[in-house]
Order: C-alpha cells, then sequence, then structure tokens
C-alpha cells in the first residue's frame, strides 16, 4: 500500500488553524465570463457527480453548509468559488460534477467548455484535486477529467472518498491501483490521499495538500 510521503506536524497545524478561520462562498460562475479576478491562488475540486465532493469540502472546512449536498447527481453545473481566510490567502473551486449518465447531450457539452477552458485558462490554479470512490477506483469517466488536466498541465492529486465504506484490504488494494494509474500520468501528484467526510479519515492531511499546493 502506498504511502503518502507525509506533511510535518507543523503544516498540518497550520492547515487545521487556517481551515478554522474564516471560509466562504464567494460566487457561482456559470461561464468563464463570470470568474472572479485571479488575484490569489487556487485549488480546484473534481469529481463524478456521486463521489462525496460536498461533503468532502464541507468536511475540509468544518462547515455543514457550505457546499451543497444534493440526491440528484450532476446538478450543479457551474464553478463554485469559496475565499479562505481573512484577508483572502486563496480559494477553492467546486468544479461541476462529471459522469451523470442522464444528462442531455448539450448540457455535458456545455460542462466540457467551461471545465477545459477553466483548466487551460487559469494562472492561478495551483493544483486539482480529483476525487475517486472508494469502492469503484478510477473509472473511464474518470480517465476523461485526468486527460483534460494532462493536456491543460494542471498538476493534481488524487483522493480517495468514502474510505470508510470498504475494507481496510480492499481500500489497499484500491490504493495500489490509483497510485499505478497516477505514474501513468505526466501530471498527477504521485502520492495518494485516503478520506472520509464522515469518520474524519484523511481529512488533516487533505488540509495540509491544500496548503502545500497553495505555497
Amino acid at each position: 500500500m502506498p504511502e503518502d510521503e507525509g506533511f510535518s506536524a507543523e503544516l498540518i497545524e497550520q492547515a487545521r488553524k487556517t481551515f478554522a478561520g474564516p471560509v466562504s462562498f464567494l460566487k457561482s460562475a456559470p461561464a468563464l465570463e463570470h470568474l472572479p479576478a485571479p488575484v490569489v491562488p487556487e485549488v480546484a475540486f473534481a469529481g463524478r457527480s456521486n463521489v462525496g465532493k460536498s461533503s468532502l469540502l464541507n468536511a475540509l472546512t468544518g462547515r455543514n453548509g457550505l457546499a451543497r449536498t444534493s440526491n440528484t447527481p450532476g446538478r450543479t453545473q457551474e464553478l463554485n468559488f469559496f475565499d479562505v481566510g481573512l484577508p483572502l490567502a486563496f480559494r477553492l473551486v467546486d468544479m461541476p460534477g462529471y459522469g451523470f449518465a442522464k444528462a442531455p447531450k448539450d448540457v455535458v457539452r456545455k460542462w466540457r467548455f467551461l471545465v477545459n477552458d477553466f483548466l487551460r485558462g487559469r494562472d492561478t490554479l495551483k493544483r486539482a484535486l480529483v476525487l475517486i470512490d472508494s469502492r469503484h477506483g478510477v473509472k473511464d469517466v474518470d480517465r476523461e477529467i485526468l486527460e483534460m488536466l494532462d493536456k491543460a498541465a494542471v498538476s493534481y492529486r488524487l483522493v480517495l472518498t468514502k474510505a470508510d465504506k470498504v475494507k481496510a484490504t480492499e481500500l489497499a488494494d484500491v490504493m495500489d491501483s490509483v497510485a499505478a494509474e497516477a505514474r501513468k500520468r505526466p501530471a498527477a501528484h504521485p502520492d495518494i490521499l485516503a478520506t472520509s467526510s464522515e469518520g474524519g479519515m484523511g481529512i488533516a492531511e487533505l488540509r495540509a495538500a491544500v496548503l502545500e499546493a497553495v505555497g
């Protein structure tokens, strides 16, 4: 089972304090012209529609209602921006979920254009965190976003969600397979994080990974 390179206790504590401070929703951007000014570093969260992205963002920030959770996968087709710190230190970007089987083709096309243009044109985007369901591993729909990130030369890290839903041996196997996927990709960070928004597993390390990314 691949081990994360480890974060220092100092960085983990700094990250805890940062996310215990001000975090607020800034705006939703349905198109590029609505993006906020690129004034601070940004870390984006990407994942399939039912991967638990909103729950993880809420756990990360310690605020239950920050990111909207929905029983309707693919409901949010906008880029959602959150300000962290006062004075503003960096932003989190909740990217629209992908892989929604029932979405109309024009919605999928709009999603692809919005995400692709954002990834290619956002100089302040320091890293993307791509969320992978621990129960399923990397699927073809995940590989599509990994290809987009590779082509856009955006550094990204793969993060397992719902790690509490699988047995330890199964989690180890999934981490091995996801790490193998990361090794094949030019823009991927080699270390994988396993998280659980319900149990809190890996949340401190995820906060540290965000802080590390924004420098």
